[in-house]
């Protein structure tokens, strides 16, 4: 524990140290984000063309190495996470992922570069890549994976822990917090999609090499402002593990699964700590009553961690258990965006690429949405916010599963875009393939789900950090990755499953994503079939949403609404805002 002798936090205190955290320790990892996501957001809307045009593989191969790629990545968040919370604080396990993710992007740079270290046409379909060829590429996206996940799962937790939540001024900036965090990522993707993507993509793909050059150097630089940020930084001191504290509850609870119920719930389990600066209590639950009883303290027994639980350690797994349906319901998005990433890109490829006399790569399409949120990230923080917490009294304007919602209405309009912006070129094609209808006809449906990217994914990072009990805020945030990472996994079964059941059942016994030549394919169909299966899943969303009960935690800290001394008080981090104005007036 010597590396975090001075830190912002410790172990057993919230209080907050002079000069720590705030706006100039998360400008540095904004800093981070806009680097390290210019090369990340560059790779995921190009790699299938790399994979296309470089390796040779087919349309449905490269796309599925790419959602492979990227669900591999967001899966591997949790690891970052769990060693974040556990092991090395978050700002150790950035630096030492980062360093994986940078050698990858390093190798990658080398691959792309060497021709003996690249395929020659086969005159096939799908060639394949055999030996030490295949032994490096496969390397590098596995090196790529870990390195681009563990960042992932410990770095938005690292910039939240920044701000105090229970503060009422501080609340405010942790809610701009997430928005200024996408608003950073957003730029730089714009540049990736533009610049990066350009630059690899000029002369007919033979220039990948250079993108991946500029993507190791923005990486590696990101990390360096990171690193520098650290006098600034309020440190967590990571706590015991939550795999074990979890473990403990099940198996205490299946122990003593015959055990009745008590009459009240205060005949629970509790350690009554007085110390105004132990670690916030969470209250008790009716939901997974079964789970409670882990918190019964037999007869005749010594309280001890594997023979009873607290109720706050109970009530930490029951947290986590609301919480799987939301991930849940958010992977059939999460899938469409992968379609977006690979399929629409494809589209892009076949159409008229020319502004003007300009002309533009396939793969920076999204410019034009990440464009849109440039601007409309910073109207929605400093104007829609402060307007909307005016009626709500809510920090965030409105809450963090209603920006969910919303994203998940737009994504399946995007899918239904997208299906008639494919007829209409597929129809141009084959009526005239010299004279293919304007790339920026993907806009449309580009610009929807990039307002559907923008309240999901900043929603579901600041609903998992609040939700999350002390000493899991890493892996509860790295659950928005894990449902990205479902979403890439279930496109590729998508892929390869409608393949499968339409190529049995068409008269032409192919399959509606089969081979290379677009215009052969019935793209259309998959995308009205992911449209579909988005509206249904919107309801399937709004019914956990509504059935979710929202954690509270007693209140261990004079606030400026506590009640007097001797009665019991709740905190709840979302009506901070409320009560200090409150109190003021």
């Amino acid at each position: 524990m010597g590396e975090d002798a001075e830190p912002g936090y410790d172990r057993m205190s919230t209080s907050k140290i002079k000069g720590k955290g705030g706006l100039r320790a998360t400008s540095f990892i904004y800093a981070l984000v806009a680097l390290e996501n210019m090369g990340f957001v560059a790779n995921m809307v190009s790699l299938v063309l790399y994979f296309s045009y470089k390796m040779f593989f087919d349309l449905s191969n490269a796309a599925n190495t790419l959602t492979n790629l990227m669900g591999s990545t967001f899966l591997l968040s949790i690891v970052g996470g769990f060693i974040s919370d556990t092991y090395i604080n978050r700002f150790h396990t950035c630096l030492i992922f980062g360093t994986i993710e940078v050698s990858a992007l390093a190798m990658m740079t080398i691959q792309a570069h060497n021709s003996s270290l690249l395929p020659t046409p086969c005159g096939k379909p799908n060639c394949r890549l055999e030996g030490g060829m295949a032994a490096y590429f496969y390397t590098s996206l596995c090196l790529l994976a870990l390195g681009v996940g563990g960042v992932r799962g410990s770095l938005p937790a690292l910039g939240a822990d920044q701000f105090d939540a229970k503060d009422p001024k501080e609340a405010k900036g942790l809610a701009s917090y997430f928005n200024w965090l996408l608003l950073s990522t957003v730029s730089g993707a714009t540049v990736g999609v533009t610049v990066i993507v350009w630059v690899a993509t000029n002369k007919n793909n033979q220039n990948w090499w250079k993108g991946f050059v500029i993507t190791t150097v923005g990486a590696f630089v990101g990390f360096i402002f990171l690193a520098v940020g650290k006098p600034f930084y309020r440190l967590q001191i990571p706590k015991d593990s939550p795999l074990v504290r979890i473990t403990q509850v099940i198996a205490i609870a299946i122990k003593n699964r015959r055990l009745p119920h008590p009459e009240s719930p205060s005949e629970l389990y509790e350690v009554n700590d007085k110390d105004p600066e132990s670690i916030a209590k969470i209250a008790h639950t009716e939901q997974f009553r079964w789970l409670d009883k882990a918190a019964i303290l037999p007869q005749n027994t010594e309280p001890s961690e594997w023979k009873v639980c607290t109720v706050t350690q109970v009530e930490e797994v029951k947290v986590l258990t609301r919480m799987l349906p939301i991930i849940a319901s958010t992977i059939v998005m999460n899938t469409c965006m992968a379609q977006l990433q690979t399929f629409s890109v494809q589209q892009g490829y076949r159409m008229d690429p020319y502004l003007g006399s300009f002309q533009v790569p396939a793969a920076s399409i999204p410019a034009i949405p990440l464009l849109f949120m440039l601007v409309l990230i910073p109207i929605y923080d400093r104007a829609f916010v402060p307007f909307a917490r005016k009626f709500t009294k809510h920090p965030s304007g409105i809450t963090q599963l209603q920006r969910v919602g919303v994203g998940l209405v737009l994504s399946a309009l995007s899918m239904s875009i997208a299906a008639l912006v494919e007829v209409k070129r597929r129809h141009q094609s084959l009526k005239n393939p010299l004279k293919p209808i304007s790339l920026f006809w993907l806009s449309f449906q580009y610009g929807v789900f990039g307002i559907a990217d923008m309240f999901t994914l900043v929603g579901l990072l600041e609903f998992f950090y609040k939700e999350a009990p002390e000493g899991m805020k890493s892996l509860s945030t790295s659950f928005t990755w894990i449902s990205l990472s479902f979403g890439y996994f279930l496109s590729s079964v998508l892929v390869d499953a409608i393949n499968s059941v339409t190529k049995s059942i068409t008269p032409s016994k192919q399959g509606w994503l089969h081979g290379q030549d677009l215009d052969r394919n019935n793209l259309n169909l998959f995308y009205w079939f992911l449209a579909i299966l988005s509206a249904l899943n919107f309801f399937h969303y709004l019914f956990w949403a509504v059935w979710y009960k929202r954690k509270t935690t007693t209140c261990l800290r004079p606030q400026p609404w506590r009640k007097p001394a001797g009665e019991t008080d709740t905190f709840d981090e979302d009506k901070s805002v409320e009560r200090h104005e409150a109190s003021r007036t």
